[in-house]
């Protein structure tokens, strides 16, 4: 049985009677959080095994990023892009040098991001591909997700995203994930202009593709003049093990898409790389945003990547991730399906008669202090902050050991 706090039914209820009913939070109201911590209201302290769908790889509230963003609003927030201002150039410096691309278009929110890869493509297939107008293709793999937008669920397969919200963008195309075949054959359409991948689904439940199978992207998208769009919005700055999950296999895509972690969990950042055949192709007034590149967002994100490289998280996050998953395998719980990860985004798969179990095991996590939660139904996401340690990791798989006692 479920018990409440009057102090968590007030923000329940305030949610429920003036907010839109479009997300089913876990029961729990946060009010403060530090590293792989977070407090909700009632001063009960949790293991965060979510950290913001990757978006607080630093912890919550790194006091580095902290400062940055203290420091940086009480001068100067928002200019819109109608003038320069001091932060902007010193962080495009910063950021094509820390990823190695010629140049980045700075955005807000990771599904921005992915719009404004798919506007750069296409502008790109028309003026350098020779791809009659309004021909220009977009492939994408089954399962994808990256975000909510009405391009976005003109992309998923996931009934939940696209149902009852059509018409849909043209030009999208779906192909089977981690088959290159399938790729091949789509790619050689020559209306292509690009190939749009999660290098390791997220939101589909930490699929992971097979060894070879970026670098098989790769080639292809090179053999049929196609760019290859990576989007490591959820996979990069450390998460997997490596700073972008491409580097898993030594893979450089055409257009790079970035996001979540970019400010640490402080405010909405995202970013578009790609070189100048690509970049240069968009002329003043052609597609911008008036918050993207302010300058709060650029010595933010500033700092979240140097604080990535200089803790060394991303090796971190590689060793992390390994020793839980052998401790989850430890358990030997016949509830568990299965145990798939790199570093520190990992997943399980429950195994249980009931359709809720996933939900409900969430729930016990809950009452344990750990907080996680499912996706497409049966399975759980486990991405702590990357500053957990091996001791922490410890107690939170005796954690789950427990709650899945409770099934």
């Amino acid at each position: 049985m479920l018990t409440l706090s009057t102090n968590t039914d007030y923000y329940l209820d305030l949610e429920e009677r003036y907010g839109a009913h479009n997300y089913h939070p876990l029961p729990v109201v946060l009010t403060r959080g530090e590293g792989v911590f977070l407090w909700d209201v009632d001063g009960k302290r949790y293991y965060d095994f979510l950290s913001g769908y990757s978006a607080v790889n630093q912890g919550h509230c790194h006091p580095r990023i902290i400062q940055a963003l203290i420091e940086q609003a009480g001068k100067l927030t928002l200019t819109s892009r109608a003038f320069y201002n001091d932060q902007l150039g010193e962080y495009e410096k910063f950021i094509t040098g820390f990823f190695g691309y010629d140049k980045v278009l700075p955005m807000n929110t990771g599904v921005e991001g992915g719009e404004t890869a798919i506007k750069l493509a296409r502008r790109w297939a028309y003026v350098k591909k020779g791809v009659a107008e309004n021909k220009a293709k977009i492939i994408f793999a089954e399962n994808n997700f990256w975000g909510r937008t009405l391009a976005a669920i003109s992309s998923s397969t996931d009934p939940s995203s696209y149902r009852q919200f059509g018409p849909y963008m043209p030009g999208f195309e779906i192909i089977h994930y981690n088959n290159l075949p399938a790729l091949d054959t789509a790619l050689s359409d020559p209306d292509v202009a690009a190939f749009m991948v999660e290098p390791i689904q997220g939101e589909a439940g930490v699929v992971i593709p097979d060894d070879g199978y970026l670098a098989g992207v790769r080639e292809l998208c090179t053999k049929h003049n196609v760019l290859f769009i990576a989007d490591e919005i959820q996979t990069g700055l450390a998460r997997t093990g490596k700073m972008l999950a491409c580097d898993h296999e030594s893979v450089r895509p055409d257009i790079l898409i970035l996001g979540k972690a970019l400010s640490g969990g402080t405010l909405p950042v995202s970013a578009v790389l790609a070189d100048d055949f690509i970049m240069l192709n968009i002329q003043p007034g052609e597609h911008g945003s008036t918050y993207g590149g302010n300058p709060l967002a650029c010595s933010v994100a500033t700092t979240a990547l140097q604080v990535l490289k200089d803790e060394n998280m991303a090796e971190h996050s590689a060793e992390m991730g390994e020793f839980l998953r052998s401790e989850l395998q430890r358990l030997q719980s016949t509830y568990i399906k299965t145990i798939r990860g790199k570093g520190l985004l990992n997943a399980i798969v429950i195994n249980h008669p009931n359709p809720e179990a996933a939900w409900e095991l969430c729930l016990h996590l809950k009452e344990e202090g750990l907080l996680a939660k499912p996706t497409h139904g049966d399975k759980i996401r486990f991405a702590p902050p990357l500053v957990i340690t091996r001791e922490q990791l410890q107690e939170c798989v005796g954690m789950i050991g427990r709650a899945l006692g409770k099934l």
